[in-house]
């Protein structure tokens, strides 16, 4: 997982996630290592809480929300120094984010703060969702089943 200087360097409230709470923080370098095992993951990307004051906030939710939730999913935090790369790769526009994702691939994300029900239905609905892939995959297979139909 990303060294200990990175987490050293991280505003407190995210800080706190990796040394109290214990979650680790991944980068590009590993962040597929801790997506390789089965089942559900979320990748917490928080730019700079500076900038980008809801990240604090997610920040001091994400132990309850993981505890709301118990043995569903596992977490970590997204280092700085990785966050724009992983960003393109998951695709989501808006900071702070919660991406979802199982067994490697994206189910989708809930980007910013949510007051609790809100963030309890949005992450009833992911870890119920197919994957990204999943829906690709039906889709595919609609249309060729539709090609197949249509008359020559």
């Amino acid at each position: 997982m990303a060294d200990e200087v990175a987490v050293v360097a991280r505003h407190p409230a995210i800080a706190r996630l990796c040394r109290d709470v214990g979650i680790p923080e991944v980068g590009s370098a590993d962040v597929d290592a801790f997506l390789a095992t089965d089942g559900d993951a979320v990748l917490f990307f928080t730019e700079d809480p500076k900038k980008y004051p809801e990240s604090s906030d997610v920040a001091a939710v994400l132990p309850e929300l993981i505890g709301a939730f118990p043995g569903r999913f596992r977490c970590a935090v997204v280092a700085r120094e990785s966050e724009r790369a992983l960003q393109q790769r998951f695709g989501f526009a808006r900071w702070p984010a919660l991406v979802f994702v199982r067994n490697g691939d994206t189910v989708g994300s809930i980007t910013g703060i949510q007051d609790w029900s809100g963030f309890l239905e949005k992450i009833r609905a992911l870890l119920n969702s197919p994957t990204r892939r999943e829906i690709a995959a039906a889709a595919a297979k609609d249309n060729a089943l539709a090609a197949q139909q249509e008359p020559a």
